[in-house]
């Protein structure tokens, strides 16, 4: 189960507001990494939160006893790094708030087991963003024995 993840923006704060938008939750800063930091806060029974951080962020051990730092490297803008998460809003609101930001948007059935809608964050980090119906569907096909029964057809028909 994860409680909490991070991932870069060339706007955090905008990054932040939005995803606190979709889980009715709060974006507050977040500077206890790095200047610049925001997170979003969802207030569900996990209370799951988001750190976005500014782009080129990389985290560092602390060589004492401090907490992990970021630093400012200016790597490129695309990452492997991607989440899935929830939300209680409709697929058109979701669809219309990344239109209104101005970010790629769309519904992508994911193996044939789940439903997702593909958010490219500032056009370069994709989110999957699941509706409780999707997020129905993922729990019912992402089990272990669904993943195994994937990986099963995948081999036959290799």
């Amino acid at each position: 189960m994860i409680f909490h993840a991070s991932i870069e923006a060339d706007e955090p704060c905008r990054v932040a507001h939005y995803f606190a938008e979709l889980w009715d939750g709060i974006a507050t800063p977040f500077p206890a990494v790095i200047e610049g930091g925001w997170v979003a806060l969802s207030g569900d029974e996990r209370n799951t939160l988001l750190e976005v951080y500014p782009r080129g962020t990389e985290l560092y051990e602390d060589d004492e006893e401090g907490d992990a730092f970021g630093m400012l490297t200016g790597s490129g803008r695309r990452s492997a790094t991607h989440l899935a998460v929830a939300t209680d809003l409709a697929t058109e609101t979701v669809m219309a708030m990344a239109g209104r930001e101005g970010w790629p948007a769309r519904y992508r059935k994911r193996g044939g087991i789940f439903g997702a809608i593909e958010l490219w964050v500032e056009g370069v980090q994709m989110i999957e963003v699941l509706t409780p119906e999707m997020e129905a569907e993922y729990r019912r096909g992402m089990t272990i024995e669904g993943w195994n029964r994937v990986l099963e057809k995948a081999e036959a028909m290799a």
